[in-house]
């Protein structure tokens, strides 16, 4: 069975478009919220980001998953499961299939704001699984978690937050989106988390700043989308991509430095916005996780960490923790 659900109209992403850019071009420092960076190009960018040599995450936590979906399923014992930004799903497919060798799956909700790459991906999963009941949501999972059709009294809930995405949020963001995966679960449901972790700072940036430049294409291409839905006249080519690492916060934050003096104007907001010679605009932190730090946030939240799997080098990690 396949349903979906529309929580985000066109209208309510041109609002909020509208809103971040008038309030990130305005600040001082400069900002733009990472989620616009996923138009079409923009989701193909960072598909192809997750094949690159130097991006670990991907292949980090897909080895997690391929070693201990069973275990996690064991542990979980929900007969829903709930992505919250589930993209293209392809990883999400081990979790889903030990879940119903588990035998306990009936439901799953694939969450995220882009809707026609979602309807793909979720009815592909439900013709492939017709037992399951695939019932898609387009939404902001930052703002709708309370209108997800997420199972009926008596069942078992599973919500999972994979990737980094966690790590997209400074911590009073962060904090409260935790507390807001809490407020959606039932005492006994289960959080699975993805966080990437402190590791050799050159590594990090590398994954962030490739040599084949694909991660500077995409980081550009947040500006080819404010030309495209705003009316701006960005030149991204004069913007140089910057990564860099933030030993104080432990997180990467990727800029865009322009490389003259310029007067950018955006038409749809009636705006004209000065950069100088060199002025970096931030497009997105990524925080990276200590174990004691994380379970700190999470019991702060109001969930009890259960347990921790990582790959064998190390580098990324899926915990699972019981809401109380």
């Amino acid at each position: 069975m396949f349903r979906i659900d529309h929580n985000l109209s066109a209208g309510d992403l041109d609002k909020a478009l509208r809103t971040d850019v008038a309030e990130g071009l305005t600040s001082r420092p400069k900002s733009l919220p990472p989620k616009w960076f996923y138009d079409e190009r923009g989701s193909a960018l960072f598909e192809e980001i997750t094949r690159l040599p130097e991006y670990y995450l991907a292949r980090a936590e897909r080895a997690v998953l391929e070693v201990r979906a069973d275990e996690i399923a064991r542990a979980a014992d929900a007969d829903t499961l709930v992505e919250l930004g589930s993209g293209s799903g392809a990883k999400t497919r081990l979790l889903i299939d030990a879940m119903g060798r588990h035998g306990k799956l009936e439901r799953f909700v694939p969450v995220d704001v882009s809707g026609d790459f979602l309807a793909a991906s979720a009815r592909r999963l439900a013709d492939d699984l017709p037992h399951l009941d695939v019932h898609a949501v387009v939404g902001d999972f930052e703002q709708h978690l309370g209108l997800l059709p997420i199972g009926e009294e008596g069942g078992r809930r599973m919500i999972a937050l994979l990737g980094s995405t966690l790590g997209n949020q400074e911590p009073g963001p962060r904090a409260g989106l935790l507390r807001a995966v809490r407020a959606a679960l039932r005492p006994g449901d289960s959080f699975l988390l993805g966080a990437d972790l402190v590791k050799d700072p050159e590594r990090l940036v590398a994954a962030y700043d490739d040599a084949q430049g694909v991660t500077a294409s995409f980081n550009r291409n947040v500006l080819s989308v404010l030309n495209h839905r705003l009316g701006a006249d960005f030149d991204p080519g004069g913007f140089d991509h910057v990564a860099l690492w933030d030993p104080e916060r432990e997180w990467i934050e990727m800029r865009l430095r322009s490389r003259a003096g310029r007067r950018v104007h955006v038409r749809e907001l009636d705006l004209e916005v000065d950069f100088a010679e060199g002025e970096e605009m931030r497009t997105e932190v990524s925080a990276k996780f200590r174990r004691e730090g994380l379970a700190a946030e999470l019991a702060d939240a109001g969930f009890a960490p259960e347990h921790w799997w990582t790959d064998p080098d190390g580098d990324f990690s899926l915990g699972l923790s019981r809401a109380v």
